[in-house]
């Protein structure tokens, strides 16, 4: 087995420091490597060993200055009040926010190159000055002049105005900054670096300092180093391979041939003659023979799936802390977690979940909406919409054991405007709605704050109200866990809870100030940025990590997932306030830094592994290529391995889609023989699939009501309609049911009597309120839809104006005609089925309106709310036929024509045995003087329905005969588009 690095580190200082290593600290890149070194300490003597102190470089600086590294949050609320003070531009904080992690990463890198800010940050309007500048070298002076070439035309453009204004502040901004930190013990971590190095008072505690593991060195590091190593006190661990090392050209090499010139290697080996320095195995891996795989995929999800088959091959998962799965791409992370295998019994993750991909970042945002755009004016009542998506969120459970029966009951009495105190009906739920006392002047900031997702008429709580209110809530759940809980949910509730309850630090020491609409911005930002850690033993089980924690560890099996360019080396943005050519010119961190760091985790990875799989996304989304690292083009032409290239597909047999029949057995067919009547939405829904038929009218199973407090469902909106149109017309008509056009006319110049009709069926319908005096409290859509109702009963008034006098026989009428059924087996009593419905309006127009023989005319009037069918029905074949049956509402002439087929029968309804005529009357169709909503069969208008009578009948008492019968069953559509939005097609899949 090949030595590993650390385990040669190991003995090594066991060899030079024995056992009693009390006084040797030994600093690493990151924490990672603590306990494999620990661990290898340990097995190397069977004494008891004295460990020595493991620490960062970031600890080492920390520990040696009197100051503290701010968290991004603080820094970022300061550098806002600097920044505002000095430029006078008057900027919302969270515009700022991106602004100042920007110009804070500038401030960051002059301080650990250990550059001068003031000539960094010169003013571009005096740059001839630099001419005569003895502290630049050539290359420094070609590099700015190059980019001061850019800004030598005499004409200054509104961006290069711009541009030099703030470039003439950066440097006062960073001093004040600087000093204002100060001020309160306080530094960012450049700041409090430079000044532990340029403290020469400085005294470092520790007799001996290993610096294990160390690639890239900053301006800092470097002379924190070399002062160690002047004071005799330091001594240095290379990892390295001489593949890259030696090769000049190789960018993977560029950092540790610096630093070996500079500071020796511990690990340094030499022969037994002549004592010249020779590199022993531990140097010399990378070439040895490695089983290298290359895997092209169409996309990210394969590669995660990969996993689990990649971990069974060969067992690899048996080899625990010496199997490696290293994401390029963190966001695979929670698809690689959700396919580990089961045989994986133990597993190390050390990169972070995203808290913004956590079920946190939605629940924070509804909380916030609850308490904001959730009150209404009063403050005392939610709108039912963010109350329901706080209940029915996963982790209300958490709050309260109601939420459930809450959300019923809220359906079931249409409270679309609960109240405080009907809500909070225990601890948890009286906690969530609770009363945070909203402030008259929720704006503290002098400038005018974003309108953006502000509440326009809300009072908003005081921003330090709200952030005591979320950890309140977080802490409650927190206090309601289970010891078996998830640990990622634990995880993520103490984040979320640790970061809200910074924020609120900061808001009641004064540091940030702002509104809520900023301040839930500002929230949305951190999340975005903030990651929650797993905790774990590292030298333990397989081990899930991102790239830079496999710094100073070897692998002997390595899983690369997602090396695709852009992520190997990492699409680090290039974004500064500092142009690329001052950065370079003055020793600033650069891109070009980024490649050669990448280079050197990339080969460093592979060099002592012995067999590896990288994996590549192939396909050209989301404008990203597609293309192979760099890297890995690069080893397939100068390494000596022989690279095994393979694509990974997907391997889906997609099975056809069967639907099932349902046969009538007995059950079925006592469920049919209870039946007595059936409505010719029950039929049309027969006609269309026989399959939701059974699903709704025998097996029972109701679609989903969709009404929420947003909007007013078609069904709902229809129903509304209906009866404000019913109860204006019976408010008009005569003694003897004459609606005249005088009183329509007369009623057309009332428009609040049309109002009051429609509130009173929205009371009714809508919001289910008994008490005639309660008045219904409409949000914006609801107000919308009742301003689109009260039109279109307009519309209906203007229409039937057109036909002058006329008579209503009758309101919302109920029908229905006794059908034989004519099948011997079954039990049906007298084989009688009633069919039947509701007549929106059944009436009778004057011969001056509707012109048959001189006679007066029954119409059967059927309003209807939605769009017109562009297709009319060309037979009444076509209305039985489920395969001919148009989409687009055709299913209305069978209602329309079997009501009309009945009144034409029916003694009662038309003793004189008149022409009865269907008419689907569209609203939104009306406007039009010569519109006749009379239904056609082909080109013919349906002026008596008295020619259509046998063969309707004939047709719909097959279909009725066929739905009782027990020798046939229910059968699927074969018009499969009307399964796509269809409830129940999960169903009826086997």
């Amino acid at each position: 087995m090949k030595k590993k690095f650390l385990e040669a580190v190991a003995e090594d200082i066991i060899g030079k420091y024995g056992t009693n290593l009390a006084r040797i600290a030994v600093v690493f890149p990151n924490k990672r490597a603590s306990l494999f070194l620990n661990e290898y300490l340990a097995r190397i003597t069977d004494r008891p060993i004295w460990s020595p102190a493991y620490i960062t470089i970031s600890d080492l600086f920390r520990q040696n200055s009197n100051l503290v590294c701010a968290d991004q949050l603080k820094l970022i609320c300061d550098l806002h009040k600097v920044f505002t003070k000095v430029t006078g531009i008057d900027e919302s904080l969270d515009h700022f926010y991106g602004w100042g992690q920007l110009l804070l990463s500038d401030f960051d890198n002059i301080d650990k190159n250990l550059a001068d800010a003031d000539k960094v940050f010169a003013n571009l309007r005096d740059i001839h000055e630099l001419d005569d500048v003895s502290y630049l070298n050539n290359e420094q002076k070609a590099l700015l002049g190059k980019f001061f070439a850019n800004f030598s035309d005499d004409h200054d453009s509104i961006l290069k105005q711009r541009f030099l204004k703030l470039w003439s502040n950066f440097s006062k901004i960073y001093h004040e900054f600087n000093n204002h930190l100060e001020t309160q013990g306080l530094a960012y971590e450049g700041a409090l670096y430079r000044k532990v190095v340029d403290d020469e008072t400085v005294s470092f505690p520790y007799e001996t300092y290993l610096f294990v593991g160390f690639n890239v060195l900053q301006e800092v590091e470097l002379k924190l180093f070399k002062r160690l190593k002047a004071e005799g006190k330091a001594k240095f661990y290379w990892d390295f391979d001489s593949y890259y090392k030696n090769d000049e050209q190789q960018e993977a090499g560029q950092y540790v041939r610096q630093h070996l010139s500079l500071f020796n290697n511990e690990l340094e080996f030499y022969d037994e003659e002549g004592g010249a320095r020779s590199e022993e195995e531990l140097y010399r891996q990378f070439e040895t023979p490695k089983d290298i795989t290359y895997l092209s995929t169409q996309t990210n999800d394969i590669q995660a799936r990969y996993v689990s088959q990649w971990l069974r091959e060969n067992r690899r998962y048996a080899d625990g802390r010496n199997t490696a799965i290293v994401l390029c791409d963190e966001k695979l992370l929670p698809s690689v977690i959700h396919n580990l295998p089961a045989e994986v019994d133990k597993v190390n993750i050390t990169t972070g979940y995203p808290l913004a991909n956590s079920p946190f970042n939605s629940f924070v945002n509804i909380l916030i909406s609850l308490q904001t755009h959730g009150l209404d004016k009063s403050g005392t009542k939610y709108r039912l919409r963010n109350v329901l998506k706080v209940l029915r969120h996963p982790y209300a459970r958490f709050i309260s054991d109601n939420t459930q029966d809450i959300i019923n009951d809220l359906a079931e009495h249409k409270l679309f405007y609960p109240t405080r105190e009907y809500l909070s009906q225990d601890e948890g739920l009286a906690l969530l709605f609770k009363d945070l006392k909203a402030s008259s002047n929720p704006f503290s900031l002098n400038h005018q704050p974003s309108t953006i997702n502000r509440p326009p008429s809300t009072l908003l709580p005081p921003p330090s109200s709200l952030l005591a209110w979320l950890t309140d809530v977080l802490r409650f759940m927190g206090s309601r866990i289970e010891e078996s809980e998830d640990a990622l949910f634990e995880e993520s509730l103490f984040k979320t809870y640790t970061l809200l309850n910074r924020f609120r630090e900061l808001t009641d020491a004064g540091d940030l100030e702002t509104d809520v609409p900023t301040l839930q911005r500002l929230i949305a930002q951190a999340f975005n940025s903030t990651s929650i850690p797993f905790h774990g033993e590292p030298a333990c089980g397989v081990q899930i990590m991102g790239v830079l924690e496999t710094r100073n560890l070897d692998f002997d099996h390595v899983l690369i997932l997602s090396c695709n360019e852009g992520n190997m080396p990492k699409g680090v943005s290039d974004a500064s306030f500092i142009p690329y050519s001052i950065r370079k010119a003055y020793g600033l961190t650069t891109i070009d830094n980024n490649v050669a760091i990448y280079a050197y985790y990339f080969y460093r990875l592979l060099q002592r592994t012995s067999d590896a799989t990288l994996t590549y996304n192939a396909a050209t989304e989301e404008g990203k290529t597609g293309e192979m690292s760099r890297f890995m083009l690069q080893m397939m032409v100068e390494s000596p391995h022989k690279i095994r290239k393979a694509a990974l597909q997907t391997k889906q047999n997609i099975a056809p889609r069967k639907r099932k029949e349902v046969v009538k057995d007995e059950t079925v067919m006592g469920i049919l023989n209870d039946m007595k009547s059936l409505s010719p939405t029950a039929i049309n829904r027969y006609i269309r699939c026989q399959l939701l038929f059974y699903y709704n009218n025998v097996a029972g199973i109701k679609e989903p009501d969709a009404t929420d407090d947003d909007s007013v469902d078609s069904r709902v909106f229809g129903n509304i309609f209906h009866l404000a149109a019913r109860r204006l017309y019976e408010r008009i008509k005569t003694a003897d049911n004459i609606v005249t056009k005088a009183a329509i006319t007369d009623l057309l110049k009332h428009k609040e009597v049309i109002e009051m009709a429609v509130d009173e069926a929205f009371r009714e319908e809508l919001f289910k309120m008994k008490d005639s005096r309660q008045k219904p409290e409409y949000n914006g859509l609801q107000l919308i839809n009742r301003e689109v109702l009260v039109s279109y009963i307009v519309q209906l008034l203007k229409t039937d104006a057109r036909l002058g006098d006329f008579r209503v026989l009758g309101l919302e009428k109920e029908v229905d005609s006794k059908l034989r059924i004519e099948n011997e087996k079954l039990k049906m009593v007298n084989g009688q089925l009633s069919v039947g419905g509701t007549i929106d309006r059944l009436d009778m127009v004057n011969p001056q309106s509707s012109m048959v023989n001189g006679q007066w005319i029954i119409r059967v009037v059927d309003y209807k709310t939605g769009h017109q069918p562009t297709q009319q029905v060309a037979s009444i074949e076509e209305i039985f036929t489920g395969d001919k049956l148009q989409e687009k509402h055709t299913d209305y002439y069978l209602q329309t024509l079997l009501y009309s087929m009945i009144v034409r029968h029916d003694s009662e309804l038309n003793p004189q045995q008149l022409p009865v005529s269907p008419a689907l009357l569209f609203i939104q169709h009306a406007s039009a003087n010569d519109y006749n909503p009379v239904l056609s069969i082909g080109n013919e208008k349906i002026t008596d329905v008295e020619p259509y009578y046998k063969e309707f009948k004939e047709r719909l008492t097959t279909v009725i005969n066929e739905i009782f019968n027990p020798e046939i069953p229910f059968s699927p559509t074969t018009v499969t588009t009307r399964c796509t939005n269809c409830p129940y097609k999960r169903l009826c899949i086997s």
